[in-house]
Order: structure tokens, then sequence, then C-alpha cells
């Protein structure tokens, strides 16, 4: 595939997610800025796990899991930016659909948001989350990411809090490139080699890519890392997303002293591991 050519397919998709950012930066009253700290109410505080609203624009749904509960704070700000995310939508969509002029032979625009647990340890908690989105265009938008919360701290941690500062990550990009290339010649046998610095695809920096705790035979241990790699990152749209993972005897020396104790055991599956992917359906 030319240069070219991919840009324009990236560029396609683009549009249906940056339509989905500009109805939520249509802040509704009292929504806080880009940045700021979301404002916990008594009624958050005491937050439920599922919210859902319809109108004849758009239907909007919130799923969060019961192993949230626990983390109070955490919970509480997840519901609260969540809600107010899935509200800017439904206005959004009422704003733009009128203006389209409203075509009732349209369903109505989609949003839905869920988490899950994807793995937990003595001090962390990992979140999976799921953003589906459909606005109207030839196929919905759907971006997965990860959240991962040090549970005494009571904070979000990233990448850089969970690796030494300063260690060597080739070993680990190199790993998920490598992981990336297997997961892509078992759905299209034909596929081309990618490497970091492709011209055309390009495998992702594990820095640069979400990711959630992989569970594994240890109780109460991370067996590695699963990368969250998203459609059109790695190659074409219908190629759809890939979930890979990396059992941490790849990277377990690169790991912050905070949080080295977390990781052990033996994941129960490496490399793909995106739900519902059979592989031998795709060969």
């Amino acid at each position: 595939m030319s240069a070219p050519v991919r840009l324009l397919l990236t560029a396609a998709a683009l549009c249906g997610v940056l339509a989905a950012c500009n109805r939520e930066r249509a802040a509704e009253p009292g929504a806080p800025a880009p940045g700021a700290a979301a404002v916990v109410t008594p009624a958050d505080a005491a937050a439920p796990l599922k919210f859902e609203t319809k109108t004849p624009w758009a239907e909007v749904s919130l799923a969060l899991p019961e192993g949230l509960k626990p983390q109070t704070d955490l919970h509480a700000r997840l519901y609260s930016e969540e809600v107010r995310k899935l509200r800017q939508f439904v206005e959004g969509a009422q704003g733009e659909r009128t203006e389209a002029g409203f075509d009732e032979s349209m369903p109505p625009y989609a949003k839905t948001i869920e988490y899950a647990v994807a793995g937990q340890t003595g001090k962390l908690l990992s979140l999976k989350r799921v953003d589906y989105d459909w606005s109207g265009g030839a196929h919905p938008n759907t971006l997965t990411t990860g959240l991962l919360w040090d549970k005494a701290l009571k904070r979000e941690i990233g990448f850089s809090d969970l690796f030494r500062k300063g260690a060597d990550l080739s070993v680990l990009d190199q790993a998920l490139c490598s992981a990336v290339n297997t997961a892509k010649r078992a759905r299209v046998p034909d596929s081309a080699s990618l490497t970091l610095n492709g011209d055309d695809w390009a495998c992702p920096h594990a820095s640069a890519t979400p990711f959630v705790l992989t569970p594994g035979s240890a109780p109460g241990k991370a067996a590695g890392l699963t990368f969250l790699i998203g459609p059109y990152q790695v190659g074409p749209y219908a190629e759809g997303a890939y979930e890979l993972a990396i059992p941490a005897t790849v990277f377990r020396s690169l790991l912050a002293p905070a949080y080295a104790d977390e990781f052990g055991g033996q994941p129960t599956k490496v490399g793909d591991v995106t739900p519902g992917m059979d592989q031998s359906a795709r060969n």
C-alpha cells in the first residue's frame, strides 16, 4: 500500500473520531475546563454502576464493573466524567442532526462506554475501557484504552510510573513488534513484516500504546502486559484491532522497584488475545 493511500484511509477513520470529539467539546453548563478535576457531587459519591439515556437523536450508556466499587474515589470520578461526556454527546447529536435537517429514517447516533476489570494485584487495579461511537458514518469507531490505578496512593499511574526512569525499553518494543507481525500473519498470511520505523504501516512503541495488566497463574500477580492496538494502527480497518499479551519475563528487569513485586507467574496465553478472534477462521 502506498503512503498516500494509507494517509487517505487514516484520514477517513479520523473523521468519525474528530466528529465525536467536537461533540464532546460542546460543553454542557457547569462542565469543568479541559484538564480540570471533575466535580464530584454527593450523588456521584454514591455512584451507580450504570447510566443510560435515549432520545430521538442519540442513545448512550455507561457500564462500570462491580470490581470498581471498593475504589470509591475512582468510582465516583469515572461515573462523573463519563456521564458528563455522554450527556455532551447527546446534546451535540441533537444540535448536529437538527442543523442538518432531522432525518427520521436514520437511526439515533449511539455511544456506549464499558469498563471491565482486566487484572488486579495487591497494589494495582487495571481497567479496560471500550468506547463505541456511531455518528452516521459508514462504520462505527471503537476505541479501546486502559487505566491503571494505584490502590494505596489512590491515583492513576502510567507507563512512566510502572517502569524505571531511564530504562532501555527497546527489548519491550521489539517484543511488541514481533507479536504484531505474528498476529498479522495469522490473520492475513501474506502480510508484510512491519518495523518500528516503517514507511507505511509501522509497529507502535510500547510506551505510546495503551495497555492493561495480563492475569496469569499466580493469584494477586500480573503475568504481563496486554497492549491495545486500534484499527488502522498496524493495518487496514478490515484487520480489526489487536490485543497482544507480552509476558512479564520480557520486561521484569525494567520495572520500577515500587511495582516489580506486582508481577509473577505465567500468562494463560501470549500473543494475540483479542476477544472473539478465532485465528483458524482468519487463516
